[in-house]
Formats: C-alpha cells, sequence, structure tokens
C-alpha cells in the first residue's frame, strides 16, 4: 500500500528537506522551500527504464558497435532560429525555451510548427493553456501554415500525451507549458517542482528513445529564471531565453546552454500584427536613429556568437550632485564601466571621480566582451571633453588596467562589417594589424594606448 509524507522542496536546486527552512543550504537562497506531498510506491512496480514506443530497450554495449548513424539536422525556414540552435534542429533533442509572459514564446513554435509542416514534418502542437479553437483562432492571425502534418492536442496528462506521440509518431512535439502538464505518478501539485522534474523527465525518455525533437516552453519567476527547480535546465540538451523590451517591438533569442552548437549565438526578432519577423542586419536598426555630431557616443563592433553586430554606446558625464559619485549602466556592466573609468583617470588624466557616469547600449542589447571596452572608453571621455565623435568611425579594442589597446578576435570579420554599413574609418589594437586584410573602402588605424587613442578619436 503506498504511503504519503510530506516534504518540502527548494524551487532553486530541488534539494529535499523534511522541515521548513528560511534559507536552502544547498543554494543559499532564502524563501524559496515549497511544501508538497509524495506518495511512496512500493519500487519493484516502477519501471523506469528507457523503452521506445516500439518495446526496445537500451542496452549496454560497446561504444564501437554502436550505429552511430549520423541524423542529419533540418533546417526551418526562419535563419535566425536555425543560427542560435547550432545550424538547425537535432533530431531526438529537448529544447526549453524560456521568457517573459507575452513575450512571443508561444507565437514563435506556432509559427515554426507550421514551417515544418510545410517541409514535410508532422508536428504534435500539445497546449496545456489554450483549448484547441483558441490555437486555431490564433494560427489564422498569425496565418501559420495549416494541412494535414499538423496536430493540436489540448491536455495536461502526460498518460494520454504518451498515448497520443505513440500514435500520431510526429517528427516534433511542442509542449505549451511544462508548468501546466501533470505526472500521475507524481502526487504533488500542478506546476510544483516534483510535477515539473518529473514531466521533464517523461518527456526526456520519449525524445532519446524515439528520436522525437520536443520543445518545451517554460515560464520565468520575478527573477527572470525558468521556474522549477535548476536540475530542469540540466535535464535538456538546448536552453533558450527569449528577451525584449515591452516598450520595444524587438525580441532577442539567446541560447544559454547547447548541447549541440555555440551558447554565444544570438537570434533578432521584430514583433509584428502577423507574428515574429527575423532580422536580417541588425546593425542597421541599433544606428538608424543616431544622431549626428552627438557627444558622448561611439560604435563598437560586437560579437554575438559568429555575427559582428554594429551598436552604439552612449555615455553622459555630469557633475555629481551627491557626496559619492554615480555608476549606472544599462545593457554593458555596470563594474567594467567602473574599471573603464579609472583607467580613464589614472592614465588618461580625467578628473572622473566627481562626475555621475551614465551609460547605455542603444537598441536595447547587452553587450559582454572585452572588445567593447575602447569604444566605452571613448564615449565617456567624448562626454566627459564635450567632443564628438567622427559619425563615420568606429572602435574595437580591450583596454588594459596599464591603458594598454589589448588584441581582440575576430578582427577581420569586423572590419568587413563596418565596411558594408559604410564606416570609413575604424581604430583597432596595433597588434591586430598583422596580417590583416583590409577593404580598400575603409582605414584601419591601429593604436596602443589608451592616450593615442583618445588623441586619435577626439580631435577639437
Amino acid at each position: 500500500m503506498s504511503k504519503t509524507k510530506t516534504q518540502f522542496v527548494c524551487s532553486n536546486c530541488g534539494y529535499i528537506s523534511p522541515n521548513y527552512l528560511g534559507r536552502c543550504p544547498n543554494c543559499g537562497e532564502w524563501n524559496t522551500f515549497e511544501e508538497e506531498s509524495v506518495t511512496k510506491t512500493d519500487p519493484q512496480k516502477v519501471n523506469t527504464s528507457r523503452v521506445s514506443f516500439e518495446g526496445k530497450k537500451s542496452r549496454p554495449q560497446l561504444i564501437d558497435d554502436v550505429d552511430a548513424h549520423d541524423a542529419p539536422r533540418f533546417q526551418i525556414e526562419s535563419n535566425e532560429l536555425n543560427r542560435v540552435l547550432g545550424g538547425g534542429i537535432v533530431p531526438g533533442s529537448l529544447v526549453l525555451i524560456g521568457g517573459d509572459p507575452g513575450i512571443g514564446k508561444s507565437t514563435l513554435l506556432l509559427q515554426v510548427s507550421g514551417q515544418l509542416s510545410q517541409a514535410g514534418k508532422r508536428i504534435l502542437y500539445v497546449t496545456g493553456e489554450e483549448s484547441a479553437d483558441q490555437v486555431k483562432m490564433r494560427a489564422d492571425r498569425l496565418k501559420v501554415n495549416q494541412n494535414d502534418n499538423l496536430y493540436v492536442f489540448p491536455e495536461t496528462d502526460m498518460t494520454a500525451i504518451r498515448e497520443a506521440i505513440a500514435n500520431v509518431k510526429p517528427d516534433v512535439v511542442i509542449v505549451d507549458s511544462v508548468q501546466t502538464m501533470r505526472e500521475d505518478e507524481v502526487a504533488s501539485a500542478i506546476g510544483s517542482v516534483s510535477q515539473v522534474r518529473g514531466v521533464t523527465a517523461d518527456l526526456m525518455n520519449v525524445a532519446k528513445t524515439n528520436n522525437i525533437t520536443i520543445f518545451i516552453v517554460g515560464h520565468v519567476t520575478k527573477g527572470g529564471a525558468i521556474a522549477g527547480p535548476k536540475t530542469l535546465e540540466h535535464m535538456v540538451d538546448t536552453v533558450l531565453y527569449f528577451e525584449g523590451d515591452k516598450h520595444h517591438s524587438y525580441r532577442l533569442l539567446r541560447a544559454v546552454k547547447n548541447r549541440f552548437g555555440s551558447t554565444n549565438e544570438l537570434g533578432i526578432f521584430e514583433m509584428a500584427d502577423t507574428g515574429l519577423h527575423e532580422v536580417a542586419n541588425p546593425s542597421e536598426i541599433f544606428l538608424e536613429e543616431r544622431l549626428q555630431n552627438a557627444t558622448g557616443s561611439a560604435i563598437v563592433v560586437a560579437m554575438e556568437g559568429t555575427r559582428p553586430i554594429l551598436v552604439e554606446i552612449q555615455a553622459l558625464i555630469t557633475p555629481s550632485v551627491f557626496g559619492n559619485a554615480q555608476r549606472t549602466a544599462t545593457g554593458v556592466d555596470r563594474n567594467r564601466v567602473s574599471l573603464i573609468m579609472a583607467v580613464l583617470e589614472k592614465r588618461a588624466g580625467l578628473m572622473l571621480q566627481n562626475q555621475d557616469a551614465y551609460l547605455k547600449a542603444a537598441g536595447g542589447v547587452k553587450l559582454n566582451e572585452p572588445a567593447i571596452d575602447l569604444a566605452m572608453a571613448i564615449s565617456i571621455a567624448s562626454s566627459y571633453e564635450n567632443i564628438s565623435t567622427d559619425p563615420r568611425e568606429c572602435y574595437i579594442g580591450e583596454l588594459g588596467l596599464t591603458g594598454e589597446i589589448r588584441r581582440v578576435d575576430r578582427i577581420e570579420q569586423r572590419i568587413r562589417e563596418a565596411a558594408k554599413l559604410g564606416f570609413k574609418k575604424v581604430i583597432v589594437p596595433k597588434h591586430n594589424l598583422d596580417g590583416l586584410h583590409v577593404p580598400d573602402n575603409i582605414e584601419v588605424v591601429g593604436v596602443t594606448t589608451l592616450r593615442e587613442a583618445l588623441k586619435t578619436s577626439l580631435k577639437k
């Protein structure tokens, strides 16, 4: 006979405690324990081995005997999503997509379902938050291709979902969302830590044993993390975050984990009435509203994975009213701003200790690579000296604590992107000039120190 007991589970890391604790001893987070009821079953009656729908079981075998049939990735019409996934969808992979409510997760996956069904793939769209009629209405509004390969299944019970997958035999399954699904063997409320973990483990077995690609939609908490235990992200193959500002129409898709590709890739979409449209050239978007002859502005060629993007770094330096100067940053690391201002004061003689500094990466993009240091330093000095930079120049380089400009990677790709958008001059680290092939329509200037870069860029 099964027994029921009460336990407390940390929603952040999944740590289990028999009693309530204010702070989790495993991850150190406060007020993350949730109470849940667990029914103990006879271990002999529980079958947790991996068995496919055809009855094939996993077995130990020599690695030389493994049939490594190279299942090719299948492409989507959206090149942005293909890039973030590492070149396309890997058969048998488990992909988790998280994001704020209303950001466009369901819209993206419904559009992808239509594209894949049109390409001949069989799709099963499992929705636990909407009815079939509501999904149909949204598909009509988005003009999603609807044919015999696209199935909609409004259900939350995992037993029924497994039966539907076995009957339909889809190539791709969409689960929207994992927090609404229920595993019968787990005796706790829908959306609890145990339910989310059990549902994900069940979907992982289905994906791996039957070579079916499964996309899971995950809700996020107020802190921006995917709701549920942190082990949820460890169980899946790929974790994608859908980001964006509610006041802007652009959406950014980032991979924070990818077993089959890079985690540095970035996909950019624009939300419209007819759904999400991919942005082929994001650099033009980030620079289209730049003012001419504005002080405190500098253009950097940043790398997002394999893609170079030109972004405007804006700085505003004003005298401090309070005793301690403020350092505020949006889209760039605040600690990096403080470090660069310290180097400017020590190595370039700018008195910034009594100045408030406000820095921003225009367009809502987040930059976090060393190559943006030089552009940040130029923008800060430009605002402080009230001298505008040349709108046809861009800046690439890492700034050292002794004031040296250090080399960066993929310099030729960055320069080609700047030349393609009409820039006439780019300032780079001098050590990057060795063996460099420069396009004919752009001038490349190498600098060694911060003082040399400021003297080259800021001319009264």
